[in-house]
């Protein structure tokens, strides 16, 4: 099992699309972008990267696309989400042999466990048999319920098992997993506006969606937050996160997140697959001005 280590800022990408395809050239830009604004890794289809609405081919083609374009300045952490065993293993051998660093997954969704051990046996299956470092994602909105820390806090003594992303939004869920795992064991804000907070109380960084539109924004958090000065970094962070973030918990973070993207520059089309539709007019506008006032 190789040894990888993840804090500060990851980005959790947005997968660009052109007339109902995936942009490569497009993605490929945006990884460039977000490594020259100092970020700290990458990760490819996850919830932000719409990877639900990827088919096989198209995953293969996005994880690959972003280790080529990374090409070993951060770590790749690629989302591979799925709701069987083996499914899961397949994607995490294709990640292997293309050169991701670590995985993202969650427990099943859909058909969620009636029990907490159900998802321990899950995680253990996949575990046993990874070639690579597995990061937990606890996105109880999108699984129908979190991991529970008892869980975490027993997968945590597993050596392919080496952190976890929390998107719930419920600080003191991250708090009680702060108190039950290992200092080895790495954990990272989902949510963006308890990025300086996680930070505060011992978290090793976030993967954050906003990082795509505004990562020189996050850069600077990162810094003042790491470095102790927690005043600075919660000054900044309640200045540019709160707007933005409440248009994706309306709209989509995907859906928020291209827009500002094209708005900057930085991909060509703000294009969505259904079930997210785009944002209005008006709406996009408000998005753009935004993002201008933060930068």
């Amino acid at each position: 099992m190789p040894e990888t280590s993840f804090s500060g800022v990851l980005c959790p990408l947005v997968t660009p699309f052109a007339e109902g395809t995936v942009d490569e050239a497009g993605l490929s830009s945006l990884v460039e972008w977000v490594i020259e604004h100092d970020v700290d890794g990458v990760v490819p289809c996850g919830t932000t990267g719409e990877f639900a609405s990827l088919s096989a081919d198209e995953f293969r083609t996005v994880v690959e696309t972003t280790v080529d374009a990374a090409d070993g300045r951060v770590p790749v952490v690629a989302g591979v989400a799925g709701t069987d065993v083996s499914t899961v293993l397949d994607r995490i051998e294709f990640a292997d042999s293309v050169g991701v660093d670590a995985v993202l997954l969650t427990q099943p969704y859909f058909h969620s466990a009636p029990s907490p051990a159900g998802d321990l046996q899950f995680f253990e299956a996949i575990a046993a048999s990874s070639p690579l470092p597995l990061v937990l994602y606890n996105i109880p909105a999108c699984t129908g319920q979190p991991i529970a820390p008892e869980t975490v806090a027993e997968l945590s003594e597993h050596d392919a098992v080496v952190g976890l992303k929390d998107s719930s939004g419920d600080f003191d869920y991250f708090l009680e997993l702060l108190r039950v795992t290992g200092d080895d064991f790495t954990l990272l804000e989902g949510y963006d506006q308890h990025y300086v907070s996680g930070v505060h109380a011992g978290s090793d960084g976030g993967i954050n969606a906003l990082s795509n539109v505004i990562p020189d924004v996050f850069a600077d958090v990162r810094d003042d937050a790491f470095a102790g000065d927690t005043e600075a970094a919660l000054e900044r962070e309640q200045e540019a996160f709160p707007g933005l973030f409440g248009y994706c918990m309306e709209y989509g973070f995907a859906t928020v997140a291209k827009v500002g993207l094209e708005h900057r520059g930085v991909i060509e089309s703000a294009e969505v697959r259904p079930p997210l539709t785009p944002v209005p007019d008006d709406v996009a506008d408000e998005i753009a001005a935004l993002t201008d006032r933060l930068v």
